[in-house]
């Protein structure tokens, strides 16, 4: 086995260099089909009294079609060596073309979910809710909008149930 389990309470990585600067990846499927993209942007916390992470997928992302079609989803964390991998994930589109292929990850299936044998630390989510699109009127700040948005294709909001996580054996 790749990955055995751990406390979520154990965890020590910092969030902010996990996401921001390592990034992350965000999968969905089954065996039969599935997809991946890099995120940089989520949260990690506590919600309904539950652990969570909170990720955000533009409407045009293939992979937010599996995001809303699946209850599991998982969000896996890579030693930087993988940044050549994810930044693949991140810039192709698997309605295109193999982007798995040409990133080099290794797909495996975990937990009822896919995820990659590469991957250091796997949260495997359960989804909690989705679909809510950011809405333009609501930023305090317009720069935020005019900077992060301009082509207005704001993001939906996923907030998911951090079910289990796995760690590299």
């Amino acid at each position: 086995m790749l990955f055995h389990e751990i406390d979520y309470k154990t965890l020590s990585p910092n969030p902010f260099v996990l996401l921001h600067e390592n990034w992350a990846v965000v999968s969905a499927g089954n065996t039969e089909s599935f997809n991946a993209m890099t995120i940089g942007w989520g949260t990690i916390g506590v919600m309904w009294h539950r652990p969570v992470v909170t990720i955000y997928i533009r409407p045009q992302r293939y992979t937010k079609k599996f995001i809303d079609k699946m209850d599991l989803f998982a969000v896996s964390f890579y030693s930087k060596e993988h940044k050549k991998a994810l930044e693949v994930l991140g810039t192709r589109s698997g309605r295109d073309g193999d982007k798995i292929t040409e990133s080099a990850l290794t797909p495996c299936f975990v937990e009822g979910t896919v995820t990659f044998e590469e991957a250091d630390t796997v949260f495997v989510c359960k989804k909690l809710f989705g679909g809510q699109q950011l809405d333009a009127s609501k930023f305090i700040d317009p720069k935020l909008d005019s900077r992060f948005y301009p082509d207005k294709d704001y993001s939906y909001i996923y907030f998911g149930e951090i079910e289990k996580v796995l760690a590299r054996s």
